[in-house]
């Protein structure tokens, strides 16, 4: 049995129950996407680069939404393969081993956006 993360099947089942918890609770969610809008809004730092900022903290975080939620943004932005290493490379080097962990799962994550 293959036990590697599916993170297509992570986005779109975190973004349905989202979807349901906006429905019983849609003021803690628009506040979400409110404080998510203004904070990846390009300013002195590009989308990209934010993009970039947060895919490091979900690695370090362990979140595997997060991962795969730009990851898949970081696809859609053309950063390339050599960029997002490099990215990890920072978050194992802040993190040590349970980073590398997760920074190889970021990895298999772009290797499914990707095909």
């Amino acid at each position: 049995m293959n036990m590697a993360k599916d993170y297509k099947e992570t986005v779109a089942r975190i973004t349905k129950s989202i979807g349901a918890l906006g429905k019983e609770n849609p003021s803690v969610l628009q506040g979400f996407q409110g404080l998510a809008s203004a904070a990846m809004e390009p300013g002195s730092l590009d989308l990209k680069t934010k993009e970039f900022l947060a895919l490091a903290i979900g690695v370090t975080m362990q979140c595997d939404g997060c991962i795969g939620f730009h990851m898949r943004k970081l696809h859609e932005l053309g950063a390339t393969r050599e960029e997002i290493a490099e990215v990890l490379g920072v978050c194992v080097y802040m993190g040590g081993g349970p980073k590398l962990m997760y920074a190889a799962e970021a990895m298999h994550a772009l290797d499914q956006f990707s095909s």
